[in-house]
């Protein structure tokens, strides 16, 4: 009986080992995030129910207080990955840079106004303050200058005054009545229509009216080419792992529980708005329409110059990983 116990332990510490082996034998892959960022909640998510693992790879997660930071550990080699949009991978493979893109959120900003605001349309905005975050150069207020002038051919740039600040300022000054309307991120949009605000122009009806496809995911997962060479099988497991994240915080409203915490909502409603902005951000799935998206980058080439695009002024090659 002596034998029998010793060798039944013996295989259960050989297991043991053998799945500790198993564990340290995946491979890393070292993501450079925004500590503050929306994505953590799906890196978060990943992380919890061992999404990551179930796809053959560990995420090591690496936060940092801005884009600039991951942006120079992603190019330094200090990280296998980061989030930006596409746009951004495409002035890069334009430079050169073999950078890839895998989706991760088409949740983009719009134009908001108190509900209470006598602005019933863009015209109604002439000579007075639009509050923007993210500087001259924001995709949403570009896409939203180009709607005005096809829309109602208005220079909304010219028509009114802009007022450009970090998210929380354009935040607090819309809500005080400082700007007359704002264009911030997605996240505190969603706050924003919380505490009595609403949208009087959405980026995803706007990009419709210009014959954009809405449905094109801005923000991703950037990998280099020579990693997904290397290591094909992480970049499959990212995009699987990402997705069934992003299942389950689409169907299940215990899985936002955990990260209530991450979301900085003030209240129940800031809460559940949040909740409800990142699902509308989830992608379809759908195959990517390139032609759309080189349209959209014509646009913001043609407005936001090379500064924004740098050289990519059309569509270059290669910038979306094609992954199922």
């Amino acid at each position: 009986m002596g034998n029998l116990r010793g060798l039944f332990a013996g295989c259960l510490l050989a297991l043991g080992l053998s799945s500790a082996v198993v564990a340290e034998d995946l491979p890393k892959l070292r993501a450079a995030m925004l500590a503050s960022g929306t994505v953590n909640w799906e890196i978060s998510t990943i992380k919890a129910n061992a999404f990551d693992k179930a796809n053959g790879f560990e995420m090591a997660v690496q936060d940092y207080a801005d884009n600039g930071a991951t942006r120079v550990a992603f190019e330094g080699g200090e990280a296998d990955t980061m989030v930006a949009d596409w746009i951004w991978v495409a002035y890069q493979r334009a430079a050169g840079k073999d950078y890839v893109f895998i989706p991760y959120s088409r949740a983009v900003g719009g134009l908001v106004v108190k509900d209470d605001s006598p602005v019933k349309a863009l015209p109604d905005l002439a000579g007075q303050k639009i509050g923007i975050a993210g500087g001259p150069l924001d995709k949403s207020w570009l896409i939203l200058r180009a709607y005005a002038k096809k829309k109602h051919d208005m220079d909304l740039a010219g028509a009114t005054e802009q007022v450009f600040a970090a998210p929380p300022l354009i935040f607090k000054a819309a809500l005080s009545g400082e700007t007359a309307g704002a264009v911030n991120f997605w996240h505190f949009l969603a706050k924003m229509k919380a505490k009595g605000m609403h949208d009087l122009v959405t980026v995803s009806d706007a990009a419709t009216e210009l014959g954009l496809d809405p449905d094109t995911p801005l923000l991703g997962y950037v990998l280099k080419g020579e990693f997904v060479k290397a290591h094909p099988e992480v970049a499959q497991g990212l995009y699987k792992a990402s997705s069934a994240a992003k299942n389950l915080l689409r169907t299940d409203d215990k899985a936002w529980d955990g990260l209530r915490g991450q979301m900085n909502a003030a209240d129940d409603a800031e809460f559940t708005a949040l909740r409800d902005g990142y699902r509308a951000g989830i992608p379809s799935g759908k195959p990517i329409d390139e032609a759309a998206a080189d349209r959209f980058l014509r646009l913001m080439a043609e407005l936001g110059g090379e500064e924004l695009v740098g050289k990519a002024t059309t569509l270059p090659e290669g910038v979306f990983l094609h992954l199922e």
